[in-house]
């Protein structure tokens, strides 16, 4: 009887000690590695079943594309007979985050309890724990990665494993760290230390870049339901199966992050480019031979666009001041403060999505075909311009209540 009743602590004190913080995080590195890995490797033996029923060649060659497209993800390129593709499909990049955020928090949350606590961390209490526990997710997601990327090194595809790895430590960098800290709690306590205002003009970046690819994103699904007739068009003249059409369709849409942020830079003004000497923005459209590739039906018709397209440069504007007035809302800040938060949140925002178009091309084949994506300059100069502008405008309204609620004399009370 004794020892039924002293089994239960003996449970807490087992439950209370902190796992091992180096299993915890190699392995959470491991798995968000082959989470997606797993996926692309399975969609690859179903599509080289479904092109001709396992006729010719063997399981492992669909296995081979699924693990070509994931260190494509990851920024490695591929060789397609002869010809260098570099594009890096961002569909797959985003899958690739997601799966590190999801890990990189369940890591954050379990290793919790290691170091000190917040009231030693705030007394100025030196804490590693989680630049270690950031370090050995590294470790684990790089060996998945190297090992993938040496099994397909003998093909003729020829991966870059110094790109992917490159590619895993900015991935790490700027996912699975905020993730690990955000799920660690260290994130709020550093956040703490941060004035308010430089508080506010991060929640006015996130939410400008959030929005600006949501509108480009939609602006992308308009145009390529406008154009659905020629995209099916494009499709047909491949002579696919129902089954090779659904992979042809799934491969594309892996393409979907490039083409909105494609769109994005069109809606700033600059464009980009589909070849060499080409050019597609809101004042000209001048363009080649294509590949038949169906994203490219939502492209306009060369020559000048109607007056109307060039209306749309106002949407980036519109969103980020829209975006800066809902994230300033409901903060006691000055007015001063209002609008230095949503300015510099709004530079902020229009460098992301700068840095985002910059990773959105590369080459896609040989020739004139080796020049495609935006105009990186020039979408840096219009997206700090329009999402800087149109933030402090969204500001300004909040600065202005703010400044006349300063400058109302409150009334005195008056004895009886």
């Amino acid at each position: 009887m004794t020892s039924l009743l002293t089994r239960p602590d003996h449970a807490r004190t087992e439950a209370a000690r902190p796992r091992p913080l180096v299993l915890i995080a190699t392995l959470g590195g491991v798995m968000a590695a082959l989470g997606p890995l797993v996926v692309l490797l399975a969609i690859g033996v179903i599509g080289w079943f479904a092109t001709d029923a396992g006729v010719h060649g063997a399981p492992r060659d669909g296995m081979r594309v699924g693990a070509l497209a994931w260190l494509a993800g990851h920024g490695s390129g591929v060789t397609v007979m002869g010809a260098r593709i570099a594009i890096v499909p961002l569909g797959i990049t985003a899958v690739a985050a997601w799966s590190m955020w999801r890990l990189g928090h369940r890591v954050g949350d379990s290793v919790s309890g290691h170091g000190p606590d917040a009231d030693r961390i705030s007394d100025g209490e030196r804490d590693f724990t989680v630049p270690t526990a950031v370090v050995l997710f590294l470790a684990g997601y790089a060996v998945v990665a190297v090992v993938v990327a040496t099994l397909a090194a003998g093909t003729t595809a020829d991966p870059s494993l110094p790109r992917v790895l490159a590619w895993t430590v900015l991935l790490t960098a700027f996912v699975a760290a905020p993730a690990i800290a955000t799920g660690s709690g260290r994130a709020a306590i550093w956040a703490a230390f941060l004035p308010a205002a430089v508080r506010a003009g991060a929640a006015v970046a996130g939410a400008v870049l959030a929005r600006l690819l949501v509108v480009s994103t939609l602006v992308l699904l308009v145009a390529l339901a406008l154009s659905f007739d020629d995209a099916a068009t494009m499709t047909s003249r491949l002579h696919p199966s129902p089954s090779e059409a659904g992979l042809y369709a799934l491969a594309n849409t892996a393409f979907v992050p490039n083409a909105a942020l494609f769109t994005g830079s069109f809606l700033l003004g600059p464009g980009f480019a589909v070849g060499g000497a080409t050019l597609v923005s809101p004042g000209a459209v001048v363009l080649g031979p294509l590949p038949v590739v169906p994203l490219l039906a939502a492209l306009p018709a060369t020559g000048t666009p109607a007056g109307w397209v060039g209306g749309l440069m106002a949407l980036p504007p519109l969103v980020a001041a829209y975006a800066a007035f809902r994230a300033l809302r409901g903060r006691l800040l000055s007015w001063d403060r209002l609008l230095l938060a949503g300015c510099g949140g709004g530079l902020v925002a229009g460098f992301g999505f700068a840095v985002l178009a910059s990773l959105s091309g590369g080459a896609v084949g040989p020739g004139r075909m080796r020049f495609v994506g935006p105009f990186t300059r020039d979408v840096l100069v219009h997206s700090v311009t329009a999402c800087g502008i149109g933030a402090l405008l969204g500001a300004s309204v909040l600065a202005v209540l703010a400044w006349r609620s300063t400058c109302t004399p409150r009334p005195t009370p008056t004895e009886d």
